[in-house]
């Protein structure tokens, strides 16, 4: 990945509605990667979009994914991350991580921050 910008926009706060989870497609050191974005009120976390599972992206359509309760799940495989912090507590991968990609609100906008 070439590195653009130690920060980069990822997408407003209010095109993520509160609760759920979106895709932001490779933006500024991102480039050709997707991006989890979710949102709850005012508070953001980011993953890339990728199961560590087999290397597929999680949505099973662009920006679409599968949620239970406090759980996203992969809808290749069936892997279910905890929402909170990634932690992959059921299915083929079962303790490992998602992608941890660190992220900021500042004026409505969501900036991925390092």
């Amino acid at each position: 990945m070439d590195t653009v910008s130690p920060e980069s926009l990822l997408c407003r706060l209010d095109e993520i509605p509160d609760g759920d989870v979106t895709a932001v497609e490779g933006v500024g050191a991102l480039d050709g990667e997707s991006v989890i974005v979710q949102r709850r009120g005012g508070e953001v976390r980011a993953w890339l979009n990728v199961c560590p599972h087999a290397g597929r992206r999680l949505d099973y359509a662009p920006g679409r994914f599968l949620l239970k309760d406090e759980l996203l799940i992969c809808a290749v495989h069936g892997a279910s991350f905890n929402r909170n912090d990634g932690i992959c507590v059921a299915g083929p991968c079962r303790g490992e991580h998602l992608r941890a990609l660190a992220v900021s609100v500042r004026d409505g906008e969501v900036w991925l921050t390092g």
